[in-house]
């Protein structure tokens, strides 16, 4: 009896001090969301250029996920994660001090760099220490992943306090210290890494694909110009660029023996495509409500920067809240119906956003929150075990892997909804304008599950 609590005791506090690191992402989209209407006044940019904050570190954690992984794998978890945070340390301390909105760019980048190694590093640790002390490691990578969305939660919070107190600059310092606590933490609770084979670093760079993520990368960065430019002119040149790379990308990945995105391995899969995609439309609705709304609130309505921000923590707040309900749900009823009832109330959800266009009390503002907060919580614990259904035992890691790279691509999907529906400026008629086009967003999330419904039935794992 003794030796289990010691063992659970020993676990909270190796997922307490790997959260302090894993968490970073999670906070750090939630306070730039309330940062961007203060970077736009402080560096006299428009939305479409702000926009680009929220871009670059999206598409850095996308490509550089699966990289940090096999560093991980090669140099040891523990080593990677504190290198991590120091990258982390690197980005609060460079970033307060941009002279414009570019170097803040590229100090969000650095800061993706440093999270990016957080969680495949920690999921690693974990692996091995469940490995040699016992324990359940998907539990203990759960647990991880649950503290992380409550983080998201309060990250609106958090930026909204700082920036009134100290202002744009604190997002960025604020990763300093908790980036030193979890060096500190992991190298006091967790066990020093492995002795591994040595193996050149070219190897594990060649295995990791970078001529296809720099086509990758090319590809979304001309195309995000192109959309982004749109309203001053149609830059096709960009997109003739986007189309090239997109075809060199592709052409690489068939004939690559360890490609960044396995093209066959998706092609052969239909189930595991219909997951990407879910998962990508939830993110649009959810991030184009995040990421526009406080611009709005703050710009036209005239709420604080501290308002907005507890304002929209039921976007996120609920996922702590609803998890386990959602839970049992699919357990109850199936993945099916899970899904249905939140593709459904994601819909009905978001027919309240047009309404702050008219007025935007309090109390509103906080219902149109949770009418998309709350059923995104049924669709994402829906179509995250939908991943371990439609994914092969064998493959599950990859799959997971492109799982997180497909939300990614939802959320840089949705800076760009932002950057255009806000192109003319954040009135009341430009927020009807993404109002109204995160409720179709919803609705062809609507039309995408009713035509693969009878995939979305199969029953879920005990």
């Amino acid at each position: 009896m003794g030796t289990a609590r010691h063992k659970d005791a020993r676990a909270g506090q190796v997922i307490a001090a790997l959260c302090l690191g894993t968490a970073l992402s999670a906070l750090n989209s939630g306070m730039i969301a309330v940062a961007l209407s203060t970077l736009r006044g402080v560096f006299a940019v428009d939305v479409a250029t702000v926009t680009w904050v929220i871009s670059v570190f999206y598409l850095a954690s996308a490509v550089l996920q699966p990289l940090m992984g096999r560093l991980a794998d090669r140099f040891g978890p523990r080593r990677i994660f504190t290198l991590g945070m120091a990258v982390i340390i690197v980005a609060g301390t460079v970033g307060p001090f941009s002279p414009d909105i570019w170097w803040v760019c590229l100090s969000r980048v650095i800061l993706a760099i440093g999270t990016a190694a957080a969680f495949p590093a920690a999921a690693s640790m974990l692996r091995a220490i469940a490995h040699d002390r016992g324990g359940d490691a998907p539990t203990m990578i759960g647990r991880i992943q649950l503290i992380d969305t409550s983080t998201a939660a309060v990250g609106p919070v958090v930026g909204g306090v700082l920036l009134s107190l100290v202002g744009w600059q604190a997002v960025f310092w604020v990763n300093i210290p908790i980036a030193v606590a979890a060096i500190v933490a992991t190298r006091a609770v967790t066990p020093a890494d492995e002795p591994r084979q040595s193996r050149p670093l070219i190897e594990i760079l060649r295995e990791s694909d970078l001529p296809g993520i720099l086509a990758f990368t090319v590809t979304v960065v001309a195309l995000l110009m192109f959309l982004l430019d749109l309203p001053d002119g149609a830059p096709w040149v960009l997109l003739v660029i986007a189309v090239a790379a997109a075809c060199l990308f592709t052409w690489r990945e068939l004939r690559c023996r360890t490609p960044f995105i396995d093209i066959r391995f998706l092609a052969a899969n239909a189930p595991l495509l219909r997951v990407y995609s879910r998962i990508i439309l939830g993110s649009l609705v959810l991030y184009s409500a995040l990421f526009g709304l406080p611009q709005y609130l703050e710009d036209h309505v005239g709420y604080s920067t501290a308002i907005v921000g507890a304002l929209l923590l039921p976007l996120a707040a609920f996922n702590v809240l609803l998890a386990r309900p959602a839970e049992k749900l699919v357990h109850a009823r199936g993945l099916g119906q899970a899904m249905l009832v939140g593709v459904i109330g994601l819909a009905a959800g978001s027919l309240l956003m047009p309404l702050l266009g008219a007025s935007a009390p309090v109390w509103l503002v906080l219902l149109a929150a949770a009418g998309i907060g709350v059923p995104y919580v049924f669709v994402l614990v829906a179509v995250t075990q939908s991943l371990y259904i439609a994914a092969p035992a064998d493959e599950v890691g990859e799959a997971a892997g492109l799982f997180q790279t497909a939300r990614s691509a939802g959320c840089i999907g949705a800076s760009v909804v932002v950057g255009l529906c806000f192109s003319g400026g954040t009135s009341s008629a430009d927020w009807e304008v993404l109002a109204w086009t995160i409720v179709g967003l919803a609705g062809l999330f609507v039309v995408v599950l009713a035509s693969t419904f009878r995939m979305a039935t199969r029953p879920a794992p005990a």
